[in-house]
């Protein structure tokens, strides 16, 4: 037992350290992506913000050369005349116009001729700027003023006499300060150090005249920094990692405390832009992904650990395993038999209820028929007027047609020819409707003329509408109105409605059936009567439903759920509802020919 603790242990630890290795080489590839990462957005940060330097110096520049060249200078500098006041008062308007600190006019001796300050030094021969210009250059200088301890910039630009050498400068000088206090606030410190090691301009205020690198030669030159307190640069240690030049700076509530150092040379102003660019995200973003993948392999090393115990514990329990199967196999061989008899039972009442569904199958078809010759039932009397009206004219024009023969009158025969050959059509096409009515139809769903149907359906219901007093209106359309159902269930409902409404109108003041076919998608027919109306709407297509008064009628009270069911079949709806000036009106909404294979 003691042994098998120990080996657990080695490997354990010896998995800790595999993880705790591989969690450093994730460390390191991340942080040195980051670093990567964190370069590419610093050099650009540090090109924003050299680039706005440059920016503000080259407009004080462009003062410079611009006032060079004014007439009103150039001939106090050349000695032909001029206005000194004038002078002063143009040199006042520049410097307030461009934000400059100072505008001075000097000679090729350094003697000031004129400034845009009262109290602005009298002689500039000694700036290194006036030097450069009176060498046909433009110059730049910096440093502090020893009055006032401001730091500025100034540009000299040449003054040209007409024989070509400069005989003068205009000198214009800005306060560093009146630059940096509109930066916008950079999340990294941003410093620009001239060849001294000097951070000259920083939106870092605290940073400013410190020094970060020793000049070569070891001393600072009076002229530019005299007067001034310098203070040293905060300590740092750096370190080059993978070509990146890494700084752990002491602690301090304006810099990072381990950035990322970035330079670019701006020789335009004599200056070195340097970008601090914090480290805290690359580190963050290292240590949460070595965090990850060591959190992964230790829930990988915990998964092997269990699938190993769990191993050994069912290699423990296999011979238990092994004794149990024998009585479970009796067991399962007892449940087969036993599921096999209810197998049997259960494909016995399967059979029993798919007899069932036939029987009831065959119960609605024969319903229906039931319902279909109920409904000749109910008109047989019409139906036998119907008929035998014809007949009785029929034989009275034989009768007389024999009479015209034997009279010598054959055209008056002919026209008792005639009419009995209509009488007979006329018998004909109702027989044909009745025989088509009354015989069983498949349930297949077809394209039919829903205008002939109600044609059919309106004249065998004639005589028992004629027989009942109601008028029946029809407004036919012109044309056939194709619809998607079977002819013979589709003519039934329409018998069924009409039917109804000539039953309702029974004893009122107008007996009125209008019937209307509006073709579209859905096709609707409306059918209406000026009977009573409909006193329970939604209970009139419940089976065994009726309104009739017992002994009244013959009905039981399934047409109009048989139609329910029939308008269904053929994907369609019908509804009953009462109409705002009196009766009951049906509508029957059915699909047009088209719309099944268009959807």
């Amino acid at each position: 037992m003691r042994r098998l603790l120990r080996r657990r242990m080695a490997v354990l630890a010896g998995f800790l350290l595999a993880v705790a290795g591989f969690a450093a080489v994730i460390w390191w590839i991340a942080f040195a992506a980051a670093l990567d990462q964190l370069e590419e957005r610093g050099h650009a940060d540090l090109s924003l913000a050299a680039d706005r330097l440059t920016g503000q110096l080259r407009r004080v520049r462009d003062v410079a050369v611009l006032v060079a060249d004014h007439p009103v200078l150039v001939p106090l500098v050349l000695g032909t005349g001029g206005d000194e006041a004038a002078a002063d008062a143009l040199l006042q308007a520049f410097a307030d116009r461009s934000g400059a600190q100072r505008l001075w006019l000097a000679d090729d001796t350094g003697r000031v001729l004129a400034a845009s300050d009262p109290f602005a030094a009298r002689h500039v021969g000694g700036s290194g700027a006036f030097r450069r210009a009176m060498d046909g250059a433009l110059g730049l200088e910096h440093g502090v003023d020893a009055d006032s301890a401001q730091r500025f910039f100034t540009y000299a630009a040449p003054v040209f006499s007409p024989e070509g050498p400069a005989a003068g400068a205009v000198m214009v000088r800005v306060n560093v300060d009146e630059l940096e206090w509109n930066w916008p606030a950079d999340p990294s410190p941003v410093i620009f150090t001239d060849a001294r090691g000097v951070v000259f301009v920083s939106n870092r205020s605290d940073l400013t005249l410190s020094v970060r690198a020793a000049p070569p030669d070891g001393d600072m030159p009076d002229e530019v920094y005299v007067g001034a307190v310098l203070s040293p640069f905060p300590a740092r240690a750096q370190r080059v990692v993978r070509g990146h030049d890494l700084w752990a700076l002491e602690d301090s509530p304006y810099l990072p405390r381990y950035a990322l150092h970035l330079t670019q040379p701006r020789p335009v102003i004599g200056m070195t832009a340097e970008i601090l660019v914090n480290l805290a995200p690359a580190l963050r973003l290292a240590s949460l992904q070595a965090a990850v993948a060591a959190a992964l392999c230790l829930a990988f090393g915990a998964l092997l650990f269990y699938l190993a115990e769990r191993r050994r514990a069912l290699a423990e329990r296999l011979d238990i395993e092994e004794r149990a199967n024998a009585a479970l196999e009796a067991r399962v061989a007892e449940r087969t038999e036993a599921l096999s008899a209810v197998n049997a039972d259960l494909r016995r009442e399967v059979g029993e209820r798919r007899e069932a569904e036939a029987a009831l199958k065959r119960a609605q078809a024969d319903l229906v028929q039931a319902g279909k010759l109920s409904a000749l039932g109910q008109m047989s009397a019409g139906i036998s007027h119907e008929l035998n009206q014809p007949l009785m004219a029929i034989q009275s024009f034989a009768d007389n047609g024999a009479v015209f023969v034997e009279r010598g009158k054959p055209e008056r025969a002919a026209e008792n020819l005639t009419r009995i050959g209509e009488l007979a059509r006329r018998m004909g096409r109702i027989i044909r409707n009745l025989r088509a009515f009354a015989r069983q139809e498949r349930a297949d769903v077809v394209d039919v003329d829903l205008v002939a149907v109600v044609d059919a359906a309106l004249e065998i219901s004639e005589a028992k509408a004629a027989r009942a007093g109601v008028t029946v209106a029809w407004d036919r359309p012109e044309g056939p109105v194709m619809v998607r159902g079977g002819e013979v269930r589709l003519q039934q409902v329409v018998m069924n409605l009409v039917s109804n409404a000539v039953d309702a109108m029974d004893g009122a003041a107008e007996r009125r059936l209008e019937l209307s076919v509006a073709p579209g998608d859905p096709v609707v027919l409306t059918v209406r009567d000026t009977g009573p109306g409909i006193a329970e709407p939604e209970k009139i297509f419940d089976p065994f439903y009726t309104t009739k008064a017992v002994g009244q009628g013959e009905g039981m009270g399934l047409g109009l759920s048989i139609s329910y069911g029939l308008v269904q079949s053929f994907g369609g709806a019908i509804r009953g509802r009462n109409h705002p000036d009196g009766g009951a009106v049906f509508r029957v909404e059915l699909a047009p020919v088209g719309a099944e294979a268009a959807a």
